[in-house]
């Protein structure tokens, strides 16, 4: 029987028995590897950490897409920095609304090995006549483009290795620059439970840039520690601020096939539990 190990932190490790080994490649850039197991299908993984699992992807893209679309009622261009395996693009997709979604993924081996070894989690999103693919550092783009976007998703690994730039003050100030009058930029921010201080840390950077700031939650199987934060940041506070019966009017009107987003789990999510609100809580008294 073989399991795979992932030891992010030196304390705690989590193990998925793998059925078979898919394929393993080294790419230009770091180690790309897909397994499937029993319980949550094929994973990928970069450099030995899991990126995405067939099981649960649904979760995070749900909650990164659907969120800020909803809460800005007329999300029409959108940008993914990172999200390489095209889920974060397929879920932004399902909306009739959007007319523009580029995304800039800093490898592109990743982009092709997704596209032949998991193409369940796009489902055709790189090839939807919306979509423009570049591949280029997050960073180095989103400090030269003169493009502007109502929606900015940074589908990034956490702030180790090539992931570690899509976390500075410098690369914040330029995605907030390239924000239309309301527009939201969203992240992954990691699981506050372990990894508090990039609660913490990406607050303090991102409050010069932004007219509103705030977290919000969601619980994905894979991304062990409890909760996942999911970081907003807007140019307007109105999108956060509006009202349950706006989010389930929009819902309504424009209906999106989903497994865990909900306008109900929509609001709730900004619901911080006190251990959370803890990390930001001097912060937002300063």
């Amino acid at each position: 029987m073989t399991w795979f190990q992932e030891t992010l932190y030196d304390h705690w490790r989590q193990s998925f028995r793998v059925t078979r080994e898919v394929t393993r490649v080294r790419g230009p850039m770091q180690e790309i590897a897909v397994f499937e197991t029993p319980g949550f299908g094929r994973v990928l993984t970069l450099d030995g950490v899991i990126q995405v699992t067939t099981g649960d992807e649904f979760i995070y893209h749900e909650m990164l897409a659907h969120v800020p679309i909803y809460a800005h009622g007329a999300v029409r261009s959108a940008c993914v920095v990172g999200g390489g395996d095209g889920g974060m693009l397929r879920e932004i997709l399902k909306h009739r609304s959007i007319e523009r979604a580029v995304l800039v993924e800093i490898d592109g081996a990743v982009v092709d090995f997704c596209r032949q070894h998991l193409p369940s989690v796009s489902a055709g999103a790189f090839d939807d006549p919306r979509t423009r693919i570049v591949i280029a550092d997050g960073i180095k783009y989103m400090a030269e483009t003169t493009e502007r976007f109502d929606l900015i998703v940074v589908d990034s690994t956490d702030p180790i290795g090539p992931g570690e730039v899509l976390f500075t003050e410098s690369f914040y100030q330029d995605c907030a620059r390239c924000l239309t009058a309301e527009g939201i930029v969203v992240n992954q921010n990691g699981v506050p439970f372990l990894q508090g201080a990039e609660v913490t840390d990406t607050w303090r950077r991102r409050r010069p840039h932004f007219a509103d700031l705030g977290y919000y939650l969601a619980a994905v199987p894979t991304y062990v520690g409890g909760f996942m934060a999911l970081g907003w940041a807007a140019a307007s506070p109105r999108p956060r601020a509006e009202s349950l019966e706006t989010i389930r009017a929009r819902f309504r009107a424009a209906p999106v096939p989903a497994r865990y987003y909900t306008p109900d789990v929509h609001k709730a999510a900004f619901a911080l539990p006190p251990y959370i609100q803890g990390l930001i809580g001097n912060e937002t008294e300063a």
